[in-house]
């Protein structure tokens, strides 16, 4: 492997030399506030961004206040039972519209010159309209939208680039990852609650701590000696493992875990009163698919993310993640969790006990990798002296087509390719 102490031939932010072996990446991209503000251009403008879920908004008038790569939002079922995404901002000044978090409304009016909206968006009233003239046209004033907003299985997106190419061509084979978690039931629901915290990190570290399999036994090993002591069995998670490029900076890792999958891998820990139901939903689930499909959906969890700042977390249960940057060293955080809708209140409780046990802001593992983000991002002030992070694990692979495992690192080459193609940097 090329020295990290030879000079490359020109000083680009992502050095890439596959020949080589060599992958790494400047850590200027991480601590540089002017390359937040080109991510914000090239990135989070120009790319699809996770909404929220349709099962969010059941009910015709509901609706979830959002902030989306630093823009509000509005998701709004209407009245005719279409799901929309609005600008959070009324059109007549600006102020946000929407000034609490969720609820149901056939409208909305702002609170600061009563300007006033139905749930599709139009401009129903306005105090004295008189003074605006007889040829005053409401029509012209609805509540502006993103320039595109697609749904694909349920999942929600909007892009602030009226030329981007259509949401199912975006995702490309990142589809049949999100199939896996639309596929495993006929009515698949968002659960009441968010977890929302903040991290003192590049937002680009915990993307990659979400896609990472080769910290998983260093750094969680609390997690992994309280399952040896709740599993009847313990399986090795480097067993059975996968990680895979999926074009457009999208990634997964696969892999075995010795957990409990609610939704069709029952192990002791769910209690033999769930037995039945699990073992039973592994059977539909066959029926529906067969059994090499329903084994994936089943028995293999996955990390998933949906670049840019996507993570699904298929797991003990399902975590649907955002990932957003307020400054080159803070990042806020976003998740919540997905389930069978009318699953035995007994399997509920124990996939919620899962999340927040593992994945919660306060459980045995996000405090963890939170931790490792932040003292790399306080490693970084040394910047200057240390100047690359070496995300080559695994490169040697490449000119031979893999395979590779979770603990190899394709998966965060996908995602830091995909970042220097869009910001343009050598």
């Amino acid at each position: 492997m090329t020295s990290e102490l030879i000079a490359p031939p020109s000083t680009p932010l992502v050095d890439d030399r596959p020949a080589d072996g060599l992958f790494r990446v400047d850590r200027a991209a991480l601590v540089d506030e002017g390359v937040l503000a080109q991510e914000r251009r090239a990135i989070f403008d120009k790319c699809w961004l996770y909404v929220g879920h349709v099962s969010e908004v059941p009910t015709n008038g509901d609706f979830r206040a959002r902030t989306v790569a630093g823009r509000p939002l509005v998701l709004w079922r209407g009245s005719d039972g279409e799901v929309r995404v609005f600008l959070n901002a009324c059109r007549h000044r600006g102020a946000q519209l929407c000034r609490v978090p969720e609820g149901n409304a056939r409208g909305m009016s702002c609170f600061y010159h009563a300007w006033t909206y139905a749930n599709d968006g139009r401009l129903t009233a306005l105090p004295d309209v008189e003074g605006y003239g007889p040829d005053f046209d409401r029509s012209r004033f609805s509540l502006n939208a993103p320039p595109r907003v697609e749904e694909y299985r349920g999942f929600v997106f909007c892009c602030f680039d009226p030329d981007a190419v259509t949401l199912p061509e975006y995702l490309g084979e990142a589809r049949d990852y999100l199939d896996l978690v639309a596929d495993q039931s006929p009515d698949m629901e968002v659960v009441e609650g968010v977890h929302e915290y903040s991290m003192e990190a590049n937002w680009k570290l915990f993307v990659e701590n979400s896609l990472d399999g080769y910290h998983l036994i260093p750094l969680h090993r609390t997690y992994f000696d309280y399952l040896k002591s709740t599993e009847d069995s313990y399986l090795d998670p480097r067993n059975a493992t996968e990680a895979k490029d999926l074009g457009n900076g999208h990634a997964v890792i696969t892999v075995e875990g010795p957990w409990a999958r609610p939704v069709a891998r029952w192990t002791p820990a769910m209690g033999e009163e769930n037995r039945e139901y699990v073992e039973g939903q592994r059977a539909r689930l066959e029926e529906q698919f067969g059994a090499d499909r329903a084994r994936r959906i089943a028995t293999t969890d996955r990390n998933l993310l949906i670049f840019p700042n996507l993570v699904i977390n298929d797991i003990m249960g399902i975590v649907v993640r955002t990932i957003t940057p307020t400054a080159a060293g803070r990042t806020l955080v976003a998740q919540w969790t997905m389930a069978t809708k009318g699953e035995p209140e007994s399997v509920r409780a124990r996939r919620l006990d899962s999340y927040v046990t593992f994945q919660g802001p306060g459980g045995l593992a996000t405090p963890d990798d939170m931790e490792a983000c932040e003292s790399c991002q306080e490693g970084f002030a040394v910047a200057t002296e240390s100047p690359w992070s070496d995300i080559s694990r695994g490169i040697h692979k490449e000119a031979t087509g893999g395979p590779f495992v979770a603990s190899d690192e394709v998966q965060q080459r996908a995602f830091w390719r995909r970042w220097r193609d869009l910001l343009g940097t050598p």
